[in-house]
């Protein structure tokens, strides 16, 4: 494995999109990290509201009435894991892009290297956060925040084990075509009642709130200051020049979120 710092990477601070288009523009980038030699970290968040669904997810697990009358689109991730709610304010999210040949195979220690400028970050901001220090049990398998806590690739804060630690990020990756892609969402405000709300089954807000924990709970700072906070230490830990999507990339990723990512076969079947 090379010096992440010693190859290309450009950090992009990336605009508003809906999800399809998120998950459709980070499967590009693998293939211009392959290539072409570019590698990508960045921050973003989705607009409208959306809810990923985790690659096997069923699709009965979803109130889809509720996300209708709600105006939250629903997308299927490449990663595993159960849904997640995101919107503009109370979702931060990043991705990192890498060939695969550069980063470490084995799957644990991946994440411990991908997850270092996340840690780094939440430290910046003021949140007391760590891999979580035991397992916990699910409340709600459907939901990814309320699944199982898991040390290999869970945040809680504050840093421990027991029930004052809650998750604050869960981080996810897939590899295609040579390329390794971590994607994460971070908590920086809850929409309890929203997120459950997207979800078939009786479940209490309260018990998210019992579950999960915030930035602006943890630490008080507003969001474009945490969301600048995560790109600095996104930049630094891989020694990235700022950047922005190609145009090429652009109308590539549009072309895939079209083709799948924002199509029924895709979401409901996984079929694309």
């Amino acid at each position: 494995m090379t010096d992440l710092a010693d190859r290309e990477w450009r950090l992009i601070r990336d605009d508003p999109r809906e999800g399809a288009t998120q998950m459709a523009i980070e499967e590009v980038a693998g293939r211009t990290a392959v290539e072409e030699g570019v590698r990508t970290v960045r921050t973003y968040s989705w607009e409208p509201s959306t809810l990923s669904l985790g690659y096997r997810q069923e699709p009965d697990t979803v109130d889809w009435d509720f996300c209708d009358r709600e105006g939250i689109d629903v997308t299927r991730r490449q990663t595993g894991g159960g849904g997640i709610y995101h919107d503009r304010h109370g979702d931060i999210s990043y991705t990192i892009v890498a060939p695969a040949d550069e980063v470490p195979g084995d799957l644990m220690a991946c994440y411990a290297l991908f997850c270092e400028p996340i840690l780094a970050a939440l430290g910046r901001m003021g949140v007391d956060a760590d891999f979580a220090g035991e397992k916990r049990e699910a409340i709600y398998y459907p939901s990814c925040y309320l699944r199982d806590i898991n040390p290999a690739h869970d945040i809680v804060a504050p840093a421990g084990s027991g029930t004052e630690a809650r998750k604050i990020s869960g981080n996810a990756q897939y590899r295609r075509r040579d390329v390794v892609i971590q994607h994460g969402s971070i908590s920086f405000d809850l929409e309890p009642v929203r997120h459950v709300g997207c979800f078939e089954g009786d479940v209490a807000s309260e018990m998210f709130e019992r579950r999960v924990t915030s930035i602006r709970e943890q630490a008080g700072i507003d969001r474009e200051e945490a969301v600048e906070i995560l790109g600095d230490a996104l930049g630094e830990w891989c020694g990235a020049v700022e950047g922005e999507w190609r145009e090429e990339e652009l109308e590539a990723a549009r072309d895939l979120a079209d083709r799948k990512y924002g199509s029924e076969g895709w979401i409901r079947d996984r079929e694309g």
